[in-house]
C-alpha cells in the first residue's frame, strides 16, 4: 500500500467517523480509513499481556517478581474479559458495525477467544513447568494433592472441618434447588454425586461455592510440613474433602470452576436524579451480570461442561480448561507472605525533595517536577497538609479519581475543611472498580464539610488537578499541582508518572476556570495554556501533528515523540499517517493497546511504536512536538483513545520552565528511546519483538537508569 493513493492530508481525514465500516463512502474519499491500516484493539490489548507474561518467563527477573508478573497477567486477563470482551459480545448481540480494523464483532470475538486460549496455555505452562519447580527449589513449595503426606492430610482435614466447612453451603441441583447464582470470579466446585440423601432424593450434581471470606492460599505450619514456606490452594482442599459435605452419598467427581462476568456499569446518568444512590443500586448487582468466560478443571467430563455452558448461556469457545487452580492470580499472596529479599527486586528509597518543609516558598521560586516512583510522592501530600494548616490558604480544589485505602491526602482535605478552608473535591464515582471506594470517600468528605461534586453527566472526570488559593500580602496567588497519574500514594510507588507544581498565573487561571466548569454550569471557556478534553485537547493534538507535517513538506525539521498507555483514536491515527507520508519522524511509546499499524510502506514507514514493560507500570503521558526548533512539550492525563479525547474531562499541561523541559526530555524521551532491554517494538503484522543491544551497544533499561540516577 504505497504511492499517491495513500497520500492525503490529516485535515482532510477528519471527515471519517470512528468505527466507519469498510467500503463506505467516507473510506473512498479517505484512503487512510482503509481497515487494513488498523490493528484490532482487543487483540492488541491481549498482546500486552503476552509481554507481561514474558517478564514471568524471563530467568533474569527475580523469582518472586516473576511470580508477581504471572499474577498480573492473570488479573489483567480477568479485567480484559470483564470489560473489553464483554463489549465485543454486546456488539455481536446488537449487530453493531465493525470497528476501524474492519472485523465484524463476531469475527473479532472468535479471534479473541483463540488468542486468549494461547495466553492461558502460556500462563499455566509458565506456572507448572517453570515457576512452581523454581519456587520449590528456593524453598517455597505450593504442594499439590498428589504430594500430600499423611501428616499434611491430617492437618488439612482438621483445617477443613474447623475453618472451611462451617461457612460452606452446598446446593444440590434438583427441581426445588435450581442452579444457584454464581458470583463473578468466585471459586466454585461442581460435584458429581450418586446415591440418596436423608430425604431420599437422588443425587446428581451439587455446587459448592467458596465464600470470599476464605483465604485462597493456606500456609502450612512448619511443624506440619517441615518447611517455612509451604502452601496449599483452597481449591485443592475443597476437592479433597468435598465428600464430607455429602454423608451417605458417593462423590464420583469434583471439578473446580470459575465464571467471569461483564463488570461494566451502564447507567443513563441524564435519567438519574441521584447518581450516588443509583450507583449503589448498580453495584449491588455487578457480580451477577452477563457471563463472558468459563474456566474449569481440565479433567472435567464433557457432559458437566455442557451443563455449565447451558446454564451460563456461553458458546463452546468461551470454555477455558485449566491445568491447575482456576484462580491462579491468588498465588500473589505468596509474594506478600514470603519475605526473601534476594528473590525480589532490590528495595529503593524514592528521592526526597529538598525544601519540602516549606512548599509554597519552594514553588514560588520556580516550577517543581516530580518523576514518580523515583521521586517521592510525599511533597504532594505535604503541599495539601501545609495548605490545610496555613492560615493564609483560603481554598483548595481537587479532583479525585483513585486515591487508595486510608489515603493521607483525604485526611488532609478533611482537616482543611475543619480548619475553615473552602474545600471542593470533584470525585469521579464511576472510576472503574473503585466505585464503591469513591462512594465511601465522597460520604466521608461531605461529613467533614467538604463540598463534593460528581463532575459532568456523561463525561468521566479523569484529569489530575489540584488548585490552592493563598493570600500573599494584598493579592491572591494560585498554586497548582497537575499530573499524569492519580492522587494515590500506592500507585506512586509502582507507576511511572509526572507531577508538576507551579505558581504560573496562566496555568492557575486556566485551572480555576476548569474547576468552575466542573462544579457549576459555566459556559464554554477558552484556555490559554492547558488543553482540555472534550474541547481543546483533541483538536489541539491534531493541529500540532498537522503542523509537523507542514514543516516537513516545507523542508524544515519535523519530529514527534509521544508516550501514552493506549492509542486508538482514528482521526489522530490518520493524522499521524499523513504526517509520516509528509516525512515527519514519529516515535510513539504505547504501553498497551495500539491500533496504529507502523512501518507500512507509503503510509507509516516513518513511525515506530514501542512498548516498555519493566519493574514499574509505565503510566506517564508525554507529548513532544519539534515545531521547527521551538518545541512544545506536554504532560497529560489522557491517552490517545477515543474515550479520553472525546468523552472524558482530561487535561494536558505545557512544560514551560526550560530546566524542567530539559529534564523531561532527558528522563522520559531520550532515556526511553535508548531502551534496549525492556522495550518491545510493534511490527506491521501486530506482533512485538523485544529490542536487544546491538553489536558493541551497552544494555540500557530506562527504568533502571532512572533508579540509578535519581535514587542513588
Amino acid at each position: 500500500m504505497s504511492g499517491p493513493a495513500h497520500r492525503v492530508s490529516a485535515r482532510g481525514s477528519r471527515r471519517v467517523r470512528a468505527g466507519s465500516e469498510p467500503g463506505t463512502e467516507e473510506q473512498s474519499r479517505d484512503p487512510l480509513a482503509d481497515p487494513s491500516l488498523y490493528l484490532n484493539r482487543e487483540l492488541s490489548q491481549l498482546e500486552f499481556n503476552f509481554r507481561v507474561l514474558a517478564q514471568a518467563q524471563d530467568p533474569s527477573v527475580p523469582l518472586l517478581e516473576r511470580l508477581r508478573f504471572l499474577c498480573i497477567s492473570c488479573t489483567n486477563l480477568d479485567e480484559f474479559f470483564e470489560i473489553r470482551v464483554a463489549a465485543v459480545r454486546h456488539a455481536v448481540e446488537y449487530g453493531l458495525p465493525a470497528a476501524a480494523d474492519g472485523r465484524a464483532p463476531a469475527t473479532a470475538l472468535r479471534e479473541i477467544h483463540k488468542r486468549a486460549s494461547d495466553l492461558v496455555a502460556g500462563q499455566y505452562e509458565c506456572w507448572n513447568r517453570d515457576l512452581r519447580p523454581a519456587l520449590a527449589e528456593a524453598g517455597i513449595r505450593i504442594i499439590g494433592r498428589a504430594d500430600w503426606t499423611a501428616r499434611h492430610k491430617r492437618w488439612l482435614r482438621a483445617y477443613f472441618h474447623n475453618e472451611v466447612m462451617p461457612v460452606l453451603s452446598p446446593v444440590g441441583l434438583d427441581p426445588a434447588h435450581p442452579f444457584p447464582r454464581i458470583l463473578n470470579k468466585s471459586l466454585n466446585v461442581v460435584v458429581v454425586l450418586s446415591g440418596r440423601d436423608a430425604f431420599g432424593r437422588v443425587g446428581n450434581l451439587a455446587i459448592v461455592r467458596a465464600p470470599r471470606s476464605l483465604p485462597r492460599i493456606i500456609q502450612l505450619p512448619p511443624h506440619v510440613s517441615g518447611g517455612e514456606h509451604d502452601f496449599v490452594f483452597l481449591s485443592a482442599v475443597l476437592s479433597e474433602f468435598v465428600h464430607e459435605l455429602f454423608p451417605g452419598m458417593t462423590v464420583k467427581g469434583a471439578y473446580q470452576f470459575r465464571v467471569t462476568r461483564n463488570s461494566e456499569l451502564v447507567m443513563d446518568e441524564e435519567e438519574v436524579e441521584n447518581l450516588a444512590m443509583a450507583l449503589r443500586d448498580e453495584l449491588a448487582g455487578r457480580g451477577y451480570q452477563r457471563p463472558i468466560r468459563l474456566e474449569i478443571a481440565a479433567d472435567c467430563p464433557r457432559p458437566i461442561v455442557r451443563t455449565l455452558l447451558q446454564n451460563f448461556d456461553l458458546p463452546d469457545n468461551a470454555v477455558y480448561r485449566i491445568d491447575g487452580p482456576v484462580n491462579l492470580s491468588r498465588v500473589i499472596q505468596v509474594y506478600d507472605l514470603v519475605q526473601e529479599p534476594d528473590l525480589k527486586y532490590p528495595a529503593f528509597q524514592p528521592r526526597q525533595l529538598p525544601g519540602s518543609d516549606a512548599m509554597f516558598e519552594l514553588i514560588s521560586h520556580g516550577d517543581v517536577l516530580l518523576h514518580h516512583p523515583f521521586d517521592a510522592f510525599t511533597p504532594v501530600l505535604e503541599l495539601v497538609r501545609q495548605a490545610a494548616e496555613d492560615p493564609n490558604v483560603l481554598a483548595i480544589k481537587q479532583t479525585l479519581y483513585r486515591t487508595g485505602k486510608d489515603s493521607p491526602l483525604v485526611e488532609h482535605l478533611v482537616q482543611a475543611a475543619r480548619n475553615g478552608k473552602d474545600v471542593t473535591v470533584v470525585v469521579e464515582l464511576l472510576a472503574r472498580f473503585d466505585e464503591e471506594a469513591n462512594l465511601g470517600l465522597a460520604g466521608r468528605l461531605q461529613e467533614a464539610g467538604v463540598q463534593v461534586v460528581y463532575g459532568v453527566v456523561g463525561f468521566k472526570t479523569h484529569a489530575k488537578m489540584m488548585l490552592i488559593v493563598r493570600r500573599e500580602g494584598r493579592r491572591l496567588r494560585r498554586y497548582v499541582h497537575i499530573g499524569t497519574g492519580n492522587y494515590h500514594p500506592g500507585n506512586a510507588r509502582a507507576y511511572t508518572d509526572l507531577g508538576l507544581m507551579t505558581a504560573h498565573p496562566g496555568i492557575g487561571s486556566d485551572m480555576h476556570q476548569i474547576f468552575m466548569q466542573l462544579s457549576g454550569l459555566a459556559p464554554a471557556i477558552e484556555l490559554n495554556h492547558l488543553l482540555q478534553s472534550p474541547f481543546s485537547l483533541h483538536p489541539g493534538v491534531l493541529a500540532r501533528i498537522e503542523r509537523e507535517a507542514a514543516h516537513a513538506l516545507a523542508g524544515r525539521p519535523a519530529r514527534i515523540v509521544a508516550k501514552m498507555n493506549a492509542l486508538n483514536e482514528p482521526q489522530v491515527i490518520r493524522a499521524l499517517y499523513a504526517a509520516s507520508q509528509a516525512g515527519v519522524r514519529i516515535d510513539l511509546f504505547v504501553r498497551g493497546a495500539c491500533t496504529l499499524r507502523p512501518q507500512v510502506p507509503g503510509v507509516s514507514e516513518n513511525i515506530r511504536v514501542f512498548s516498555i514493560v519493566g519493574r514499574f507500570l509505565e503510566h506517564h503521558r508525554v507529548y513532544w512536538f519539534g515545531n521547527d526548533g521551538r518545541p512544545e512539550l506536554f504532560g497529560a492525563s489522557a491517552d490517545w483513545l477515543e474515550r479520553n479525547l472525546l468523552r472524558r474531562v482530561e487535561t494536558a499541561f505545557p512544560i514551560l520552565d526550560p530546566a524542567v523541559g530539559r529534564r523531561v526530555h532527558a528522563e522520559v524521551l531520550d532515556n526511553y528511546l535508548a531502551d534496549n532491554v525492556d522495550a518491545w517494538e510493534l511490527q506491521p503484522d501486530g506482533s512485538y519483538e523485544r529490542r536487544t543491544p546491538g553489536d558493541g551497544e551497552e544494555p540500557h533499561s530506562a527504568q533502571m537508569w532512572l533508579l540509578a540516577r535519581l535514587c542513588g
